[in-house]
């Protein structure tokens, strides 16, 4: 039970952490930015696969922090990548639990 209040905890605080740094980044009232964030992206991945696949509960909160960053931006900023870092990490769940 304490595992999932970590997870929830972590999440929340880089959500507002991702927040904070979008509205620093991005001045504009309103998403007028749509290329593709190459950093952003791979700290999405990061995130989200060590999220689903690291048996540690450390690794795990670290993932969810990260991946949090990316999801909790400003509405319309970093849709893209969370829903790359996604994919890739249930993929690589999948392909981890088949092998198994």
């Amino acid at each position: 039970m304490l595992d999932y209040m970590i997870y929830i905890l972590a999440f929340a605080v880089g959500s507002i952490l991702g927040l904070l740094y979008s509205y620093k980044k991005h001045g504009e009232p309103y998403v007028a930015v749509n290329e593709f964030d190459m950093p952003s992206a791979a700290v999405s991945i990061i995130g989200w696969c060590l999220a689903f696949n690291a048996g540690n509960v450390i690794l795990q909160a670290i993932g969810f922090l990260l991946g949090g960053l990316i999801m909790g931006e400003r509405p319309g900023y970093g849709r893209k990548e969370t829903a790359l870092g996604l994919i890739l990490a249930i993929g690589l769940y999948v392909l981890l639990k088949l092998t198994a």
